[in-house]
């Protein structure tokens, strides 16, 4: 039972199941389609809510220190992603990666835990769409927002993303493209206004004077509090590193680019490059926009749910206020997209080996994309969007993404002592120590995160290992050749 939960599959096998028939999704995408995806998903409500909030609880106008810490630690684990992505360009991501290096079951354990990140981010975005839309064409409380049950603008977002999704990556990847035109140009708009509307007195003191936090109880406070006792600071050094623990969310997302890697023309060159470069555009972008608002701003005054808008509110032009929605409007509709792109590939990978029924992994005949699993993914999505609330839910994305980022960064130095032999068109620099840093600096963060929120993944993760052992490790498309050889 051990060598079973323990078998891999290899690198060969699972490009050449890839190119079956029967799975061949059609290759389309190129390094800028892979860009633009990057960049649709990474800039969102990170951008236009985390800047401001956390200048003004932890960082001060250092929280671009905060930003840049974030994006080296995402830079880390980018070139574990992309070494894997040009080695192994199949769907699935950190779930393929796994089943190559860790075992079936760390895979199973990783396409679970990816099926909650994905779709649960998903829904929580897309009831923050739902809430945009609300602010800016002042729609019924019964129809969009916080407080409407059903939210129907949540679930429409949902079916129509959807819809787009089972019609083709290069479709969805043309829409993708204007939209993350039209949130980019609202960024640069805010960049090229706010700079002639900055205080340079609003940048003193650049770092405040660190300020012991109130420690938090029960399942709301920190592991690491609760393991240690360490008493949380607001600002100083010590402020703008717990500033970049939580920024660190907004880069999330150059992780679900790996997942289309099945679909792309040429996955060892396209992949890095596309991985790689919309995570330096987005670290460009967050840096400069923290830097223009906490500049039009005094830090103090950017606690607000639209700290963009309300900057520009306070230095008098609010025209841009409506401007800086579209933006958050567009970037959010882009995030949603390329979530749902991302857990039904990862979804597909798991039906095609077996660990989930193999009738979800039927692929539309004429659009070339897995449509059953397409449709049940939108379907539950929007029922979640529409019906659940998610808000108490949502740093279960967050662990949920960290964790595959510790196998995913575990799994190159492991593949590279295993299968040195293999071509590698993009190999990451200074391995084994690289990826090592990257785990240190993911599990760093997840020791921040609340408690319940740890009970909560070890829930899913007890569940998901339950449905494996029962279904998953006795249909296993490997398993059962690996015991017919035997025979």
């Amino acid at each position: 039972m051990l060598r079973s939960l323990l078998r891999t599959k290899s690198v060969e096998q699972s490009i050449a199941e890839a190119d079956e028939p029967i799975y061949r999704l059609k290759r389309r995408l190129g390094a800028r389609d892979l860009t633009v995806f990057g960049v649709g998903i990474i800039v969102g409500t990170g951008i236009f809510v985390l800047t401001g909030q956390q200048a003004a609880r932890n960082a001060g106008p250092a929280v671009v220190l905060s930003f840049l810490l974030a994006g080296a630690v995402c830079a880390l684990v980018a070139l574990c992603y992309a070494e894997f992505a040009s080695t192994l360009p199949v769907a699935g991501a950190a779930y393929t990666f796994s089943y190559a290096t860790l075992g079936e079951l760390i895979a199973w354990i990783i396409g679970w835990d990816l099926m909650l990140e994905l779709g649960l981010a998903a829904g929580v975005v897309a009831r923050g769409w739902s809430a945009y839309l609300h602010d800016l064409l002042n729609l019924p409380d019964s129809v969009a927002g916080d407080t409407a049950r059903p939210d129907w603008a949540a679930i429409f977002i949902v079916v129509v993303l959807g819809v787009l999704a089972l019609l083709g990556t290069k479709l969805s990847g043309r829409v993708t493209t204007v939209l993350v035109a039209v949130k980019v140009a609202v960024l640069l708009l805010v960049i090229a206004l706010g700079t002639f509307l900055i205080k340079a007195a609003n940048y003193t003191p650049f770092v405040p004077p660190a300020q012991p936090a109130e420690k938090q109880s029960g399942g709301s406070a920190p592991l690491l509090q609760v393991l240690l006792g360490v008493t949380p600071q607001h600002f100083g050094v010590f402020g703008i590193l717990a500033a970049a623990s939580i920024v660190f969310f907004a880069y999330i997302g150059f992780d679900v680019v790996a997942t289309t890697a099945e679909e792309t023309r040429n996955p060892q060159r396209d992949m890095p490059r596309g991985i790689l470069a919309s995570l330096v555009i987005c670290g460009v972008l967050y840096m400069t926009v923290s830097f223009i608002i906490t500049g039009m701003a005094h830090y103090t005054r950017l606690d607000t749910g639209a700290p963009l808008a309300h900057a520009f509110n306070e230095a008098g032009v609010p025209w841009v206020a409506k401007i800086v929605d579209v933006g958050a409007l567009s970037g959010i509709t882009t995030v949603i997209l390329v979530l749902l792109l991302g857990q039904t590939r990862v979804l597909f990978a798991m039906s095609r080996d077996g660990l989930l029924p193999p009738a979800l992994a039927a692929v539309h005949p004429r659009f070339r994309t897995p449509w059953l699993i397409t449709l049940v993914t939108t379907v539950a999505v929007s029922v979640l969007a529409g019906l659940v609330p998610l808000s108490a839910l949502a740093e279960l994305v967050n662990i949920g993404t960290l964790f595959a980022f510790v196998v995913v960064c575990a799994g190159v130095i492991v593949l590279r002592r295993t299968r040195p032999d293999l071509h590698r068109a993009f190999r990451a620099p200074g391995v084994p120590w690289l990826p090592a840093l990257a785990v240190l600096a993911c599990l760093w963060l997840m020791v921040n995160l609340p408690v319940v929120t740890w009970l909560r993944f070890l829930i899913w993760m007890a569940i998901g290992s339950v449905i494996y052992l029962g279904y998953g490790r006795r249909h296993s498309h490997l398993g059962k050749s690996l015991r017919t050889a035997r025979r």
